[in-house]
């Protein structure tokens, strides 16, 4: 259902999230001038943990697309979006451990001294995409108690 507001939520919060599936996330630059790219699976030019921000973040971009299709199931649909506010969340905590914990801890082990850090443009996204799925969850809640109520005055 193409025309309802929570699915064209659920479609923007799935490009979102592909776009940090796929696009950098962040950039570090240490002091001998070279430059590491921290994406969804990887850190480009070295080997780290990052697997499960990478699992996360697939999830998070597989299930609002299939909660879109379960349109007649309205009761999944919100379980759904919680789940996916969730799983966003949980990418967030996995990438600010492995920015501000790991991190560190990596570059030490191959004496590497990081002299800059930046965030890419998807790093933004997920924190963008928990408002618009709280917000398409709730417009689902509003359509199931308008059919409830219409059920009522048959």
């Amino acid at each position: 259902m193409i025309q309802r507001i929570q699915t064209l939520y659920l479609l923007v919060v799935t490009a979102m999230m592909a776009c940090t599936l796929f696009l950098p996330i962040a950039y570090f630059t240490t002091t001998d001038g070279v430059t590491f790219t921290l994406e969804a699976f990887a850190i480009e030019g070295m080997k780290g943990p990052v697997w499960l921000m990478g699992i996360l973040l697939s999830i998070a971009t597989l299930l609002p697309l299939v909660t879109i299709f379960l349109f007649k199931n309205r009761k999944m649909q919100i379980g759904l979006c919680a789940a996916e506010v969730v799983l966003q969340l949980g990418a967030l905590v996995v990438f600010a451990i492995f920015y501000w914990v790991l991190l560190p801890q990596t570059f030490a082990e191959f004496s590497l001294e990081v002299a800059h850090t930046s965030f890419g443009w998807s790093a933004i996204f997920p924190i963008v995409s928990i408002p618009l799925t709280y917000l398409a969850g709730r417009a689902i809640f509003k359509d199931e108690v308008l059919v409830k109520s219409l059920d009522r005055i048959r």
